[in-house]
């Protein structure tokens, strides 16, 4: 069975496993997959013998796989509330004057319905200007989880070389189906000066 997305599923979203009928050999057999939802609070399987699954609530749900009594291992689907949009959380640009090495933080705050923003993973990327042979980079890390409240922040640290004129971050969330979010990427901008 393999499950699209890492498993991974926001409510109002379709989803479509896929499965195949094995033999004792390990060989592909022509059988119909037929298919269930264990938990169907969370997961509602639309179409048994396709898969076409609906996330409807937030929370975990298993899906199943048959061929004739042969049943799989139940495998979790993660229901996520639905990302609407992200939005900066604070101000969107800093200046960073000499001796002080690190930016304020970047914050940004996302939006869901049917629960909260919590755990969602936000990109940060950067560019430097004018490029060149200085070594700046994110803290804590280029890729943060949103907290409780739906916020994820970074700083940008200067480390070594000559400091460029600015940087522009930005800070982009995705669907579990890789498509950006409304308002993503959220652009900033952090200029240095002596």
């Amino acid at each position: 069975m393999i499950l699209p997305d890492s498993g991974r599923i926001e409510v109002t979203d379709s989803y479509l496993p896929h499965a195949r009928a094995l033999n004792g050999a390990g060989d592909s057999v022509a059988a119909p997959v037929f298919w269930a939802s264990l938990d169907t609070a969370f997961i509602k399987v639309l179409d048994s013998t396709t898969g076409l699954s609906f996330g409807d609530s937030v929370g975990t749900g298993r899906l199943q796989a048959r061929v004739e009594a042969l049943r799989s291992s139940p495998r979790p689907v993660t229901v996520l509330a639905r990302l609407d949009s992200v939005v900066a959380n604070g101000p969107t640009r800093d200046t960073v004057t000499a001796p002080d090495s690190i930016s304020i933080g970047l914050a940004v705050k996302a939006f869901a319905t049917g629960g909260e923003a919590i755990n969602r993973r936000v990109f940060y990327a950067m560019t430097l200007f004018p490029p060149g042979a200085a070594t700046v980079t994110f803290v804590p890390k280029d890729t943060v989880a949103t907290s409780s409240l739906g916020v994820a922040s970074v700083q940008v640290r200067f480390v070594a070389g000559t400091p460029p004129d600015s940087v522009v971050v930005t800070a982009t969330m995705r669907r579990p189906d890789g498509t950006a979010i409304p308002g993503s990427p959220v652009t900033f901008l952090v200029e240095f000066v002596p």
